[in-house]
């Protein structure tokens, strides 16, 4: 007859309470984000600061895109399309590796930045949206509010901006423009508070460890890095000093 001792310790057992298992798909979300910020910084200074990279993008005689930059500003999107859809077809490895690449060339797309604007003006900008977002992340994460409604509000915003801004690219209307500027940082803003909730209950109704969690980690990653960078680029249309 089996016997249990009741003290016996499970060591090769790892047992994760639902708070536990949050707070660790958590990490592993901002992990990715940041390793993708880091990566797109890089990729933008590099690209700014050597000539000969940059004219690979812009036609210093023309001013316009080359058509590697027209490739090369339409890229993210093509890189996000196909992650979305390929999550479930594609493996952990691979949509790393998709991540990594879409995060270079997302530093590439925005190396004009730095050329455009005065370095201490993109700096602060830079500092200011990572002490809104993480203000706006840390009240998602603890407030006991359940932001849902809440978040469709702020994507139909979202969708609104879209709409908006290719209208725009039309009309070229200065005071549109702003007004785009002024509402995508409100719909940025909260869209971090609800993504991030949202984020820790999926953390919390996964078994960490799963390759599952991790793809889901990596796409949480790529979901907070597109609210920083739109925050950060609205943020600087409207307080950023050209040079």
């Amino acid at each position: 007859m089996e016997t249990k001792d009741p003290e016996y310790v499970y060591k090769n057992v790892i047992q994760l309470t639902e708070q536990d298992a949050s707070r660790k798909f958590i990490a592993n979300v901002f992990l990715w984000m940041f390793v993708a910020l880091g990566l797109s910084a890089f990729c933008a200074f590099v690209f700014s600061n050597n000539q000969a990279l940059y004219e690979m993008l812009r036609n210093p005689e023309t001013g316009g895109n080359t058509g590697l930059g027209t490739i090369v500003m339409f890229a993210p999107l093509a890189f996000v399309l196909i992650i979305s859809f390929g999550f479930n077809r594609l493996s952990y490895g691979v949509l790393a590796l998709l991540f990594v690449a879409f995060s270079a060339i997302m530093g590439v797309s925005l190396s004009y930045i730095l050329l455009v604007y005065a370095t201490s003006s993109v700096v602060g900008v830079f500092v200011t949206t990572s002490v809104v977002f993480g203000v706006m992340a840390v009240a998602g994460y603890t407030t006991k509010t359940d932001l849902t409604n809440f978040g469709s509000i702020m994507i139909m915003g979202l969708i609104g901006i879209i709409v908006a801004s290719i209208f725009n690219m039309f009309m070229h209307s200065t005071q549109l423009e702003y007004i785009i500027s002024y509402v995508g940082i409100a719909v940025f803003v909260g869209l971090t508070a609800y993504d991030v909730q949202k984020l820790k209950r999926i953390g919390a109704g996964l078994e960490y460890g799963d390759a599952s969690a991790k793809k889901m980690a990596l796409m949480g990653g790529l979901t907070l890095y597109l609210d920083f960078i739109n925050l950060f680029l609205m943020i600087l249309r409207l307080f950023g000093r050209r040079k």
